[in-house]
């Protein structure tokens, strides 16, 4: 792991904290402090840019799984301007994670997110 591993946390942090927003507001302030104005997200379900459609994505997932947060599992690993984590989204109620994965994420100068491709480890039937 790179010695700059602050920067490559924060910008995992800020990423957490948009997926994890709890309103509109918190959702689109916290998606344009963790992605660049052109940021772009893509895993197997979804391919969009900009922090409308981003914000969109995280809103659609959590209609589909109310009352579940996601949580990092592990450690952040980055080097130059690349950092790679994994992550479940739980249930707060009973605390169970039927959905997994690993993201990579690209950073800009300021760290901030130029995009992020994600990877699908664990999906519930009829989630994808």
């Amino acid at each position: 792991m790179s010695t700059n591993s602050n920067r490559y946390e924060s910008a995992v942090a800020r990423y957490f904290e948009a997926w994890n927003a709890g309103d509109q507001d918190a959702l689109t302030k916290a998606v344009a402090a963790a992605w660049t104005e052109d940021g772009s997200y893509t895993d197997p379900l979804a391919d969009v840019r900009g922090h409308e459609q981003i914000t969109a994505v995280i809103a659609a997932a959590h209609e589909q799984f109310p009352g579940f947060a996601f949580r990092l599992t592990g450690t952040v690993d980055g080097h130059h301007d690349i950092a790679r984590f994994a992550w479940e989204l739980v249930n707060e109620a009973d605390g169970s994670a039927p959905v997994a994965g690993s993201d990579v994420i690209t950073l800009d100068g300021e760290d901030r997110i130029r995009s992020v491709q994600g990877f699908l480890d664990r999906v519930p039937a009829g989630a994808a």
